[in-house]
C-alpha cells in the first residue's frame, strides 16, 4: 500500500491539480487512499510556490464531491448488494461499511456533514447516504460543508509544516480522533438535553 501511496504523490507533483480531482475522487469513492496524504503534499506544493492555495483546496473539495457522488449513486442504484458483490475488488470491506451505516442509522442525513471530519468513516459515509435515498441536494450541500474545513486545514498544515509535511499523515490522523471525541461528546450533551425537554 504504501508504494502506492508513493506512486500518487508522484502523480500530484507531476499533474498538480488534476491528480488532486482523481485522488480525492478516488478516496471519496471508497478507494482507501488518505486525504492526508494528497492535501498534505499539495500543502507543500504551496509552502515552495508550485500551486496556489486557493485553486488547491478548491480541486479538493470538487474531487471529493465527484467521488462521493459517486459512491452515493452506486449505494442509490446498487444497495447494499453493490458492496457484497463488488466491494472486495475496490479494497471495500462490509465491516467498515457497516459502520458508516450504523452512524448513518443512528444520527441521520447529518452524518454527511459530521463524518468528513471522522477517520476511517469520512470515506464511506456516502454509501449508506445512497441506501437510504437521502435528498441528492442535501447530500451535496451537506458534503461540500463537510468537506471544506477538513480541507482548508491539510492544506494549510502542509503549507505550514513545509519539508516536513509528512508529518500530517500521523497529526491527521490523531486530530481526526480528536475531533471525533469532540463531536460525540457534543452530541452526547445534545441527547441528553433533548431526552430531558422531551
Amino acid at each position: 500500500m504504501e508504494q502506492i501511496f508513493q506512486y500518487v504523490i508522484h502523480l500530484i507533483d507531476i499533474w498538480g491539480y488534476p491528480a488532486i480531482l482523481i485522488g480525492m475522487a478516488l478516496e471519496s469513492a471508497n478507494i482507501p487512499i488518505p486525504s492526508e496524504l494528497i492535501f498534505g503534499f499539495a500543502g507543500y506544493l504551496v509552502f515552495l510556490g508550485r500551486m496556489d492555495f486557493n485553486l488547491a483546496v478548491m480541486t479538493g473539495v470538487v474531487g471529493g464531491l465527484l467521488g462521493s457522488i459517486g459512491s452515493y449513486l452506486a449505494g442509490y442504484y446498487g444497495g447494499p448488494p453493490f458492496v457484497t458483490r463488488y466491494g472486495r475488488y475496490i479494497f471495500l470491506s462490509e465491516q467498515k461499511v457497516a459502520m458508516a451505516q450504523k452512524w448513518f442509522d443512528r444520527y441521520g442525513l447529518i452524518t454527511v456533514l459530521l463524518a468528513r471530519l471522522l477517520p476511517v468513516v469520512r470515506t464511506f459515509i456516502s454509501l449508506p447516504a445512497g441506501f437510504a435515498k437521502v435528498n441528492f441536494i442535501k447530500f451535496i450541500l451537506y458534503t461540500i460543508i463537510g468537506s471544506v474545513p477538513w480541507t482548508i486545514a491539510l492544506v494549510y498544515a502542509g503549507m505550514m509544516l513545509g519539508a516536513n509535511w509528512e508529518t500530517i499523515r500521523t497529526i491527521g490522523h490523531e486530530a481526526s480522533l480528536l475531533v471525533a471525541g469532540g463531536i460525540f461528546i457534543l452530541l452526547l450533551y445534545y441527547l441528553n438535553k433533548k431526552s430531558k425537554n422531551a
